[in-house]
């Protein structure tokens, strides 16, 4: 089970035409504790980052599941919203529970097609209720299931 933590990095970045802007950017990383994420996406981060940088903000990210592309055009994170329908014990009548999955994919239509594709092997029934495009720059999982400290 995967605690994804959004991390956001403010710092000065030099654009194309030589001007220094400062920028945030988010970051997605996989940690069991804020104090653990921040840890995580400081040591991603500063090999990358030349000068400061600060993490502005740390939130905690309610993605069910995530669909990683090996695809070199695949440069983009996309958040989409599926609805489950379930039955209501008590009533007997049909619910639709939203969950939150986030696709790497090049476009729009290749998330939407990454997502069928992950989801292949699921019994239950879902509807997509919505595909957006985020401004997730990188995600950092753990590399193995056994990378995790255990608590």
């Amino acid at each position: 089970m995967h605690t994804w933590f959004e991390c956001k990095i403010r710092y000065d970045k030099t654009m194309e035409n030589g001007m220094i802007k400062k920028v945030t950017e988010p970051y997605l990383v996989d940690a069991l504790s804020f104090t653990e994420a921040e840890a995580r996406i400081i040591e991603e981060i500063t090999p990358y980052i030349s000068g400061e940088f600060t993490v502005s903000d740390i939130k905690r990210a309610n993605y069910s599941e995530l669909f990683f592309s090996e695809e070199e055009s695949a440069d983009r994170w996309f958040k989409c919203k599926l609805l489950f329908v379930t039955l209501d014990e008590k009533s007997g009548a049909e619910k639709k529970v939203a969950s939150h999955v986030l696709v790497q994919a090049a476009e729009l239509r290749d998330a939407i097609a990454k997502l069928d594709e992950g989801m292949k092997g699921t019994m239950a029934d879902y509807q997509i209720a919505s595909v957006t495009e985020t401004a997730i720059m990188d995600v950092y999982p753990y590399g193995a299931e056994g990378d995790k400290p255990e608590v």
